[in-house]
């Protein structure tokens, strides 16, 4: 009975305490990010399986690895932008440095950036890494007489396997180096959009 007067006391406090306002999801946000992940694995699914098709088996194998470490790279970045302080880039945005005020906005948009490096294209980069595969083990098969299933069946878990091992490493080094890695993607983005005020 005492425990239990215990666990109601102490829920009551931490009712009482936590009044935080409930988010919820932005439904827009939602939409424009499904729309942008449809449109971009068609894009990029269409224009790799066009390349590879009449390009060799060589540059195909060069094309998805290309891929898997290209999501890779989105992957820490969607990390790192939850993970980076904004400390740093409040005092390198005094000194007017460059890349500093693209840094704080990608931060304070962490939600919305993490979701379109690692959710967009991150997870549109392993559809097309696979789909590519198993085109190129396809070819492999045919080429050399052996088991078409076997030789997809292989391609498919190294490529997974790559990209899972690649996305292990990323996030780990993403989460120690957060501030860095924003900065520099930060100063690329700034490049090609003006600076936010």
């Amino acid at each position: 009975m005492k425990i239990k007067s215990f666990n109601e006391k102490y829920e009551k406090k931490v009712k009482k305490v936590d009044k935080r306002p409930k988010r919820f999801a932005n439904y827009k946000w939602v939409t424009t990010i499904m729309l942008c992940a449809f449109l971009i694995s068609l894009l990029f699914s269409s224009l790799t399986e066009v390349m590879v098709s009449y390009l060799s088996i060589f540059i195909g194998i060069i094309i998805v690895f290309l891929i898997i470490i290209i999501g890779v790279i989105f992957d820490m970045i969607g990390v790192a932008t939850t993970a980076a302080s904004l400390r740093p880039f409040n005092s390198m945005a005094s000194k007017k440095v460059r890349g500093s005020k693209t840094a704080i906005f990608l931060i304070h948009n962490a939600e919305k950036v993490s979701a379109f490096c690692n959710d967009v294209i991150g997870d549109v980069c392993g559809v097309i890494s696979g789909s590519v595969g198993i085109l190129i083990s396809s070819a492999v098969a045919q080429k050399f007489n052996l088991n078409n299933g076997v030789v997809t069946l292989f391609s498919t878990a190294l490529i997974a396997s790559l990209t899972i091992g690649g996305k292990a490493m990323g996030k780990s080094y993403a989460i120690n180096k957060s501030d860095v890695i924003v900065f520099r993607f930060a100063k690329i983005v700034s490049f090609f959009k003006r600076e936010v005020k």
